[in-house]
């Protein structure tokens, strides 16, 4: 009887230690989609992002000062601005959407008075020529027809940066007559001829020049003569007994260059 039951003993045993085995060998297979990626743990600074299916990555939401302050510094066109130092205040064009009206264009054989400040050599009394320029010391020709008072006005400035002055200094420039824009005034008033045009001035401003009416003019049938751009001339009624007591206000419009103003009598 203890030769069989030696026997079985040996046979548990082993199968025992085959069931052993066989668990231990399990646990070494690796997975059959491949090795494992460690997993890193997510720092504190890291945001999850969400990813969405068919959507694009996320972009990198770098604030734009920074961007333009990392990259090259950005050039502003300011003009004729060669000779003007780092650092000097310039005069910059105006914004066009902060000229609220148009400002008065010098033109050919304009009077101007051009003053520089603390420089009485600099100062003086500037005829506009035939050809639109002028002339300045230290300056040289300068295209003025067409140009406003406060363009001609940078011009300058910037200009005379670099010469006597280490920035640029304070300029006035003022027109002191204007020849090349008029208008005309004749029929039932006092002072009849040619007026200079100033800017913004309406029909209303040029009835103050004219010195009053005649007797018998008729101020309800006045009207001007403009000629367009292709040279036709029309005419435009103006009744100023309305105007003048605030009917009809339209008609008290602009002038231009050219205009002529007739008062029937």
């Amino acid at each position: 009887m203890k030769q069989p039951l030696r026997i079985v003993c040996a046979l548990l045993y082993a199968s025992a230690y085959c069931v052993a085995q066989a668990n231990n060998a399990t646990q070494k297979i690796p997975p059959a989609s491949g090795p494992t990626t460690p997993v890193t743990k997510p720092s504190a600074s890291s945001t999850p992002v969400t990813t969405v299916p068919g959507a694009t990555a996320p972009q990198d939401n770098k604030p734009a000062a920074a961007a333009t302050a990392e990259g090259t510094p950005q050039t502003e066109n300011a003009g004729d601005l060669n000779a003007v130092k780092p650092g000097c205040d310039v005069d910059r064009p105006p914004s066009p959407e902060t000229a609220s009206t148009k400002a008065y264009e010098v033109g050919s054989l304009d009077v101007l008075e051009v003053k520089v400040w603390k420089d009485q050599n600099l100062s003086g009394i500037v005829d506009v020529g035939p050809d639109g320029m002028i002339s300045l010391p230290l300056v040289g020709q300068i295209r003025a027809d067409g140009v406003t008072l406060a363009e001609l006005t940078r011009t300058i400035r910037n200009r005379l940066a670099g010469t006597v002055f280490e920035c640029p200094p304070e300029v006035n420039i003022q027109v002191l007559k204007v020849n090349s824009k008029r208008y005309s005034m004749y029929g039932g008033i006092l002072k009849q001829g040619e007026f200079p045009l100033l800017a913004q001035m309406t029909v209303m401003d040029a009835f103050a020049n004219c010195g009053g009416f005649k007797e018998f003019a008729n101020v309800k049938k006045i009207y001007i003569l403009r000629k367009d751009a292709s040279g036709l001339t029309r005419k435009i009624p103006f009744n100023y007994k309305d105007v003048s007591r605030g009917r009809n206000t339209e008609q008290d419009i602009k002038l231009q260059n050219g205009d002529k103003i007739f008062v029937p009598e």
